[in-house]
């Protein structure tokens, strides 16, 4: 059975099904949004093991909340921001050292947009899973999620200054990475 059939048919029957823990309903959104979600728990970890952690717990959590659901927003939507959090949850459990001096970052260029757009999105997303923790993490809220530097600053904890010194730091080492990888050339 087609997940979008049944949500169009029955989009409260269904999300009601999975709040009672039905195993065909959480089954059946389990196996819908796991291709659309595992590669956003990808972009905030280091590897496959933990990407797959911070996804079961992503879905434990849903599981458990699915009844806040709100039946006629996007469920998609929904999903993904619990699977963030979590992954951001992940981040903090893990108490990386996550400051970094600002006056550090003034030296550092972005990716050239030129090179990034003639690259593969698979390409640039194994890239971005070799930065460190914090760089990853503050990468994605910023460039992907579209988080500002105030609100990375109070989901992470940290001083605004810090989510803007390791974004160019992510920025800088991503750039060595691709060019490591001779995936661009050296600007």
């Amino acid at each position: 059975m087609d997940l979008s059939l049944t949500l169009k048919n029955g989009e409260e029957d269904f999300i009601l099904a999975c709040s009672r823990n039905e195993e065909w309903a959480q089954k059946m959104l389990y196996e819908n949004f796991y291709p659309k979600l595992y590669p956003v728990c990808m972009r905030y970890t280091s590897d496959k093991d933990q990407a797959l952690d911070v996804l079961h717990e992503g879905f434990l959590k849903i599981f458990k909340n699915i009844g806040k659901y709100k039946h006629g927003t996007n469920l998609e939507a929904w999903l993904k921001r619990i699977v963030i959090n979590t992954a951001i949850d992940h981040y903090r459990k893990k108490g990386r050292n996550r400051t970094t001096d600002i006056e550090a970052a003034y030296d550092v260029s972005s990716l050239d947009a030129d090179a990034v757009s003639q690259m593969n999105a698979e390409a640039i997303m194994l890239a971005i899973t070799e930065l460190p923790d914090q760089y990853r993490t503050i990468f994605n809220l910023f460039i992907i999620e579209g988080y500002s530097h105030g609100e990375i600053s109070e989901k992470l904890d940290i001083n605004e200054s810090t989510s803007r010194s390791n974004l160019a730091k992510a920025r800088k080492r991503l750039k060595q990475i691709l060019i490591e990888k001779q995936l661009v050339v050296n600007a």
